[in-house]
């Protein structure tokens, strides 16, 4: 007996509803990213920049010693710090991602080289 348009219907509404709870579930994701606070440093903890999973800085911290350093090797410093905290937000963000999907995901899905 061929089954008729209807009797797909069910299976059909119960996919829109897991797909709108997963993107309930990711606009959560999104707003705990917001306020989640990612501790990025070089210099052996010299130099700490404070960043949102968003990668706003919140935050530089830097010790006392550094300032005796030369310019650019401050500015290095700080970039280096910068690029630490926005590696670890990257794979925070692929760990929550994956645990949501229940996958792992490729280290390069959250790629930032791209934007």
């Amino acid at each position: 007996m061929n089954k008729g348009i209807d009797d797909k219907q069910p299976g059909f509404s119960d996919l829109i509803k897991k797909a709108q709870e997963m993107q309930k579930k990711l606009q959560d994701m999104q707003k705990q990213m917001m306020e989640t606070e990612i501790v990025g440093q070089s210099g052996g903890g010299l130099v700490k920049v404070h960043m949102t999973g968003h990668h706003y800085a919140r935050r530089v911290i830097l010790d006392a010693s550094v300032m005796k350093e030369e310019k650019s090797v401050l500015e290095d410093l700080i970039a280096a710090a910068i690029n630490d905290a926005a590696d670890k937000i990257e794979r925070h963000m692929r760990d929550k991602v994956s645990g949501l999907a229940g996958i792992k995901l490729p280290d390069n899905l959250t790629d930032t080289d791209s934007k």
